[in-house]
C-alpha cells in the first residue's frame, strides 16, 4: 500500500503545473508568459536555444525575438509574419544608408553663383576637335548596285575606291577581295578619319558559296588587331580603331523577296558587325512597289531572326527608343545615289535626270537617302561605335580570352584568322 500510494503521489505531482507548485528554495525562477505550459526541461533548452541565436544570424535571432513577442501579446500567425517582415525590411534599409553614401541632388537654382560644371563640354568638344573622330565603313553587294556613288554622295566628296585610285578599271574577280581607302575629312574644324572598306566578287560568280568568309575573317582581323594592342604591356596611348563599325548591305530592287545569299549574309554576319540594309537604285521601283518591297523584307528578317542596327535590346531610354523605332520602321532604306547637281527651281540640287524629270537625292519624297545619311553620319555616328566596342568587340574579346590555347606572348594575328588570308588589301590615304 505505501508503494502504490507513492507512486499515486509521483503521478499528481508530474501533472501538477508548474504554477500550482509551491517555489521551493530562495532563488525563484521567473518565466516569461510564453514559457508556461513547458516543463523545465523545456524551458531550459529554450534559453540554450536563445543564446545560440544571439551568436548565429541576425534574421534567427529576429525571429526568436518576434516570437516571444507574439506571444507575449497573443497575436496570430499572419500578423507576426507581417511585423517580421517590416522590421526585417527597417533594418535592411538602415544597413544600405549607413554603408552607402548619402546622395543629394543640388539643382543649378540651389547654388550660391556660376561654379562652371558646364565648361566640361566645352573642354570635350576642344579635345574632340584636336584628336579627330575615327569612322570605319564597309559596303557590300554586288558589282553595278551603286556603292561607290552612294558613299560618294555620303560625304560629298570623292571618297570611293573607284574614285580615289588613279587608272583603276572594273574587273569582275574571282574572288571575294576587301580594298581600304582612308580620308581625312574636314568640316568646320572637326576632323574626321574614314576609311571605306570595299569587297568587289561578293556575289558576281555563279558558284557564290561560302563567299561571305573573307568578310567575316577581315573583320574579325581588325578586332584581333585591337585587342593585340590592348593586351601589350606597353601600349599606344590612343589605340588606332581600324574595327569596322558599321557594313552598308545593298540589296537589288528586284521586287520580290531577300535572295539566299543575302539571308546566309546578314545571318552571319548579324552578330559580329552592325549591318544597314538598303535598296539599291530604289528609283527603278514606283512608290507601291516599294512600300510592299520593304514590307516582305522586314518579314524576312523577323522570320530568319537576322539582327539588323539597331537593335531593340540596346535602346537606354523612351527617348531613343522612339528614335529607333522609327528608324526600324523604316528598314530597309530605299535611296539614290548620285554625285551630279542639277538646276531646280533655281537651286542647285543632287540628282539623278531623267526624260521625266529629275529625282532629288536629298528630297524625302522621292528616296531615303537623307534618312540613310541622318542615321550614319548625324545621329548614330558615335552609337555605332559604342556598340562595335561594347557588344561586338566585347564579345569577340571573351571569346578569344576563354580559349586555353591562346598565347598572347606572340604579338601577331592569330594562326587560326590567316590560314586562307582575307585576300589582297590595298589601303591609301588621302587629305579633303
Amino acid at each position: 500500500m505505501a508503494v502504490q500510494q507513492a507512486a499515486e503521489e509521483l503521478e499528481t505531482d508530474s501533472v501538477t503545473p508548474m504554477e500550482e507548485r509551491p517555489e521551493k528554495g530562495g532563488g525563484a525562477v521567473v518565466h516569461e508568459q510564453g514559457d508556461k505550459g513547458k516543463s523545465p526541461g523545456q524551458a531550459a533548452g529554450l534559453n540554450t536555444w536563445n543564446s545560440m541565436t544571439e551568436i548565429g544570424k541576425n534574421c534567427v535571432e529576429l525571429r526568436s525575438e518576434m516570437d516571444e513577442k507574439g506571444k507575449e501579446k497573443g497575436m496570430e500567425e499572419g500578423q507576426m509574419k507581417k511585423e517580421i517582415e517590416l522590421e526585417a525590411e527597417v533594418k535592411v534599409e538602415i544597413c544600405q544608408s549607413v554603408q552607402d553614401l548619402q546622395m543629394s541632388f543640388i539643382r543649378g537654382s540651389d547654388l550660391f553663383g556660376y561654379v562652371g560644371i558646364e565648361a566640361v563640354l566645352d573642354q570635350m568638344r576642344s579635345k574632340t576637335m584636336k584628336a579627330g573622330v575615327e569612322f570605319n565603313i564597309m559596303v557590300v553587294g554586288q558589282s553595278g548596285l551603286g556603292k561607290s556613288t552612294l558613299v560618294n554622295t555620303l560625304f560629298k566628296s570623292k571618297v570611293s575606291r573607284k574614285s580615289c585610285t588613279p587608272n583603276y578599271e572594273e574587273t569582275i574577280s574571282k574572288t571575294v577581295k576587301l580594298h581600304s581607302v582612308s580620308h581625312v575629312i574636314e568640316e568646320k574644324g572637326v576632323k574626321m578619319k574614314l576609311t571605306v572598306t570595299d569587297t568587289p566578287g561578293f556575289g558576281d560568280n555563279i558558284n557564290n558559296e561560302n563567299c561571305w568568309e573573307p568578310i567575316v575573317k577581315y573583320i574579325n582581323e581588325q578586332y584581333e588587331k585591337y585587342l593585340i594592342e590592348e593586351l601589350n604591356v606597353n601600349r599606344k596611348r590612343r589605340i588606332p580603331d581600324s574595327r569596322v563599325h558599321c557594313c552598308i548591305y545593298f540589296l537589288p530592287a528586284t521586287g520580290h523577296r531577300l535572295r539566299p545569299i543575302d539571308i546566309e549574309f546578314m545571318k552571319r554576319l548579324g552578330n559580329i558587325v552592325s549591318i544597314v540594309p538598303v535598296i539599291a537604285k530604289a528609283d527603278t521601283l514606283t512608290i507601291e512597289e516599294r512600300l510592299e518591297f520593304k514590307e516582305r523584307i522586314r518579314q524576312d528578317l523577323t522570320t530568319n531572326g537576322i539582327c539588323v542596327y539597331p537593335l531593340k535590346e540596346y535602346d537606354e531610354d523612351a527617348e531613343e527608343r522612339i528614335l529607333n523605332n522609327r528608324i526600324r520602321d523604316n528598314i530597309p532604306f530605299a535611296v539614290v545615289g548620285t554625285d551630279k547637281e542639277h538646276q531646280v527651281n533655281g537651286n542647285k540640287v543632287l540628282g539623278r535626270k531623267t526624260k521625266w524629270g529629275i529625282i532629288e537625292v536629298e528630297n524625302v519624297a522621292h528616296c531615303e537617302f537623307v534618312n540613310l545619311r541622318d542615321l550614319l553620319i548625324r545621329s548614330h555616328l558615335q552609337d555605332l561605335k559604342d556598340v562595335t566596342h561594347n557588344i561586338h568587340y566585347e564579345t569577340y574579346r571573351v571569346q578569344r580570352l576563354n580559349q586555353s590555347n591562346v598565347n598572347f606572348s606572340e604579338l601577331g594575328l592569330s594562326t587560326w584568322l590567316l590560314e586562307n588570308g582575307s585576300g589582297e588589301k590595298y589601303e591609301s590615304e588621302s587629305h579633303l
